[in-house]
């Protein structure tokens, strides 16, 4: 039976420490903004009114819950966000896919994608509205085009840095260029597409609720600009720590996944 040698144990020790460290420094600097938050807050240093506190965003969301309104609109936030991530994922993989196949039409596009990525999306927002209505349609494809086109320069980046000497490897045992992106290229770039997806988290977010802010009838976004129009500053606080919350659980899953795939 294999037996680690001293050295081995010692550093997985290490490993196992530094681990418990970075949870244990992540909680208490979360812990002590709280706490500086809260005791400025009833101290007055703060306006309670402008930045309200940790122990009026709890009451909040306790009360809106209690009142069946809050997971209803934390619902419609997240099932528009997860069907704009995975669109704009789906999508932009896609035609990366295409631009590595076809370099002629890459070279054509190259300029239209930067131009795309460097463009606001929050300008083509009252633009979506026009032509889709005012309905969460909009908000979707706003979504979507937040995400697609980092997707897209993300995921072309890593297939035409893939590793040169093994696609001549596959050509010259007679490989196809379909068998270079299956097995090469593709294989090759799952940390990029799982990094393009962490990305794609934050853009999904930011176009979903810049859709809500301007057409929504429901969603986090529309709580923040209600609440923010008659001044009810804990309600929107209370939405934006939701909103943080829901960004990380979303992260965590894509590193969850990543780590059991890379497995």
């Amino acid at each position: 039976m294999y037996s680690m040698s001293a050295k081995q144990e010692e550093y997985i020790k290490a490993c196992e420490k530094r681990k418990k460290s970075v949870v244990f420094f992540r909680i208490f600097i979360l812990a002590a903004f709280l706490a500086v938050w809260e005791t400025s807050a009833r101290c007055g240093i703060i306006d309670e009114f402008i930045f309200s506190c940790p122990s009026a965003i709890a009451k909040a969301a306790v009360y809106m819950t209690l009142e069946g309104t809050l997971f209803y609109h934390i619902g419609i936030t997240a099932a528009e966000t997860v069907f704009g991530f995975l669109l704009g994922t789906a999508i932009g993989t896609g035609l990366a896919v295409i631009l590595w196949w076809n370099s002629f039409i890459s070279d054509v596009s190259q300029p239209y994608l930067v131009v795309l990525n460097s463009l606001p999306k929050t300008a083509l927002a009252p633009i979506i509205i026009v032509w889709l209505g005012n309905n969460t349609k909009s908000i979707i494809l706003i979504a979507l085009l937040t995400s697609v086109i980092i997707t897209i320069m993300t995921v072309l980046g890593g297939f035409v840095e893939t590793d040169r000497d093994k696609i001549k490897l596959v050509k010259i045992f007679g490989g196809t260029k379909r068998q270079i992106l299956t097995h090469v290229v593709i294989p090759s770039n799952i940390p990029v597409i799982f990094n393009a997806l962490k990305i794609n988290v934050g853009l999904s977010f930011v176009g979903v609720i810049v859709g809500e802010f301007l057409v929504g009838r429901a969603g986090l976004g529309y709580l923040i600009v209600y609440n923010s129009q008659i001044f009810n500053l804990t309600c929107v606080m209370m939405s934006v720590a939701i909103l943080a919350l829901m960004a990380a659980l979303m992260y965590k899953v894509i590193t969850f996944i990543e780590k059991k795939y890379i497995r």
